[in-house]
């Protein structure tokens, strides 16, 4: 059996819970071989030093044991930029000034329904999916308005970089042998001026970087693997194996939310639960 390269890539906004367990867990146990710790602090206005710290305190008292170096994608961004540029180059990115509301009026004006954006920056991270408003802009309407300082996200062309990419497949241990679309989540933002990249920019970025060979992670996440691949394609980098897997829910079935303390690990010891009565209740019983 191949030994491959996993990770777990917590946001330290907040205390792990139950899901994060199990992400965890099963990413350690994936793989058969490197287990890797990355911390993605890039939104800095979120992420706490004593979250970081209970990420650490947390993972080792449920038996983990991960290989340094522990990457910190705040720590990430020349190579988040010289990735951007090399996008910049191949005329598939564009900034866009629209403002949330903005957004929301015109797909209200427009009839259409809200699409997941998954433009992940939080823990829910979720939005309406964009449509297109300053994809046409004009060039020096687009430059009078950067030279104004006008706030603006920089957006992937999704249709303009899937037909520079071509057709593009990757392979889920669950869900088998995928045709990616890489319009699913239309034109997503890959930075932002006050953070200088996204989630999608940088998690493709850092596991080529980290060598990571099988990515495990929550099957919500599905729809953002068809945005990596292409970004994987455009970008020139090794494309791992993928493995989205069920996520854990409190009783009602709803999914867990680092605002939801009752099942957050911390809590959980504080109540007495053992280690191994943590990693039964993820879903990993000794």
């Amino acid at each position: 059996m191949t030994e491959h390269v996993t990770r777990f890539a917590p946001s330290p906004t907040g205390f792990l819970h139950l899901g994060h367990a199990h992400a965890a867990l099963f990413a350690a146990s994936a793989g058969g071989g490197r287990f890797l710790l990355r911390i993605e602090d890039i939104d800095r206005g979120r992420c706490r030093p004593e979250f970081e710290a209970a990420i650490f305190e947390d993972l080792a008292w449920l038996g983990l044991a991960w290989d340094d170096p522990v990457l910190r994608q705040s720590e990430r961004g020349d190579a988040y930029r010289d990735a951007l540029d090399r996008l910049n180059a191949l005329g598939v990115l564009y900034p866009c000034f629209c403002t949330r509301k903005e957004i929301a009026a015109e797909i209200a004006r427009a009839g259409a329904a809200p699409h997941g954006g998954l433009e992940r920056g939080s823990e829910s991270g979720e939005g309406p999916r964009y449509p297109g408003i300053c994809r046409e802009l004009g060039r020096a309407e687009r430059a009078a308005r950067l030279e104004h300082g006008d706030g603006f996200a920089l957006r992937i062309d999704a249709a303009r970089a899937a037909a520079l990419a071509g057709p593009l497949t990757f392979s889920d241990r669950h869900f088998g042998d995928l045709r990616a679309d890489p319009e699913i989540l239309g034109d997503a933002v890959l930075a932002r001026r006050d953070i200088g990249t996204s989630y999608h920019l940088a998690v493709v970025v850092d596991d080529a970087l980290q060598g990571v060979s099988l990515v495990t992670r929550g099957a919500d996440l599905l729809p953002s693997t068809h945005l990596h691949r292409l970004l994987q394609a455009l970008l020139d980098l090794p494309v791992p194996e993928y493995h989205h897997h069920r996520l854990i829910g409190d009783a009602t079935g709803a999914r867990l939310a680092k605002r939801d303390d009752a099942h957050s690990i911390r809590a959980l010891r504080e109540a007495g639960w053992k280690p191994a009565a943590v990693r039964a209740q993820a879903g990993f019983p000794d």
